[in-house]
């Protein structure tokens, strides 16, 4: 009995520590590794940069081995979902990328139709063939994705990829003891324009976040009237890291469809008020008819 109670206490205080761990963990995301010092810590972050543009003229290598600038992608009426990471990877770049994979299926918008998705590698070293293969991984397991062109993945070089990072405050470092990159665990909503409209932290994505950025971003010219009348009902908070119900706006328009659902049921009251009238006036005056008839 004491030993049961034991174990079931040491769980207790090991499924609290994860709580506690997972709320403190910094805005910027989930780093890398465990790093030791502060100093460490500060060099992996996010500063956002929104209402500002991702350079157009930076250029890439696609996973087919192709340059492509980044103002192939801008202009197409499409807002970009892009992340930041690299194709060798030993944890936190798979999980940011298989969150963003469950995220999108369950959008009822596809890759490369309503919006574009492309992942840029952060590590100089590596190839469009680990990209390809990477990007492999997920055309298996990813049934929305409109064929090869909806989610693409590409390599470049240093200087490139720094500029980029720069423009959208994505800070990371190489860690020489490790072999490995830090860097948060962030994907960035882009308007086709190129300016950066939303931060999306973590390695979860939901649905809801996903469909209402990317619908903000394109200014409501994807999606249905009911999203943008979703996207009226809700606005980002920061606080919350994600889409909450904005009280003031559901108010007026639940104030608004009241007073329409009264407009419409009172004309409907005086629209059968009238016929009742004309059918009694014609009853009335078939009555009289038939007297003088008769």
């Amino acid at each position: 009995m004491l030993q049961s109670f034991k174990m079931s206490l040491l769980w207790t205080l090991t499924i609290l520590l994860l709580a506690i761990t997972v709320t403190l963990v910094p805005r910027a995301g989930l780093a890398q590794a465990v790093l030791e010092t502060q100093a460490e810590l500060e060099r992996i972050d996010i500063e956002e940069h929104l209402g500002e543009k991702i350079p157009p003229n930076l250029v890439f290598t696609n996973d087919n081995g192709e340059k492509v600038p980044l103002s192939d992608y801008l202009g197409k009426g499409k807002p970009l979902l892009l992340t930041l990471g690299y194709y060798e990877c030993p944890m936190l770049c798979n999980l940011v990328f298989n969150g963003l994979s469950d995220g999108v299926r369950q959008l009822d918008w596809k890759p490369g139709e309503e919006f574009q998705m492309i992942t840029i590698g952060i590590d100089p070293t590596e190839t469009a063939e680990l990209a390809h293969a990477k990007k492999t991984n997920y055309l298996n397991d990813f049934d929305t994705l409109t064929g090869e062109s909806g989610w693409v993945f590409h390599v470049g070089a240093q200087g490139q990829i720094e500029e980029l990072a720069d423009a959208v405050g994505f800070k990371y470092f190489y860690d020489e003891d490790r072999d490995e990159y830090a860097h948060p665990a962030v994907a960035f909503v882009i308007a086709e324009d190129g300016t950066i409209s939303r931060y999306l932290y973590g390695i979860e994505f939901r649905q809801q976040d996903l469909k209402l950025s990317l619908l903000e971003a394109s200014e409501g010219k994807i999606g249905s009237s009911l999203d943008r009348l979703i996207l009226y009902c809700f606005h980002y908070d920061p606080d919350a890291g994600g889409y909450v119900v904005m009280a003031g706006n559901v108010m007026r328009l639940g104030g608004a469809t009241v007073l329409v659902a009264l407009t419409v049921l009172i004309a409907l009251l005086r629209l059968g008020e009238r016929r009742r009238s004309r059918r009694k006036a014609a009853a009335v005056g078939s009555l009289s008819t038939n007297g003088v008839r008769n």
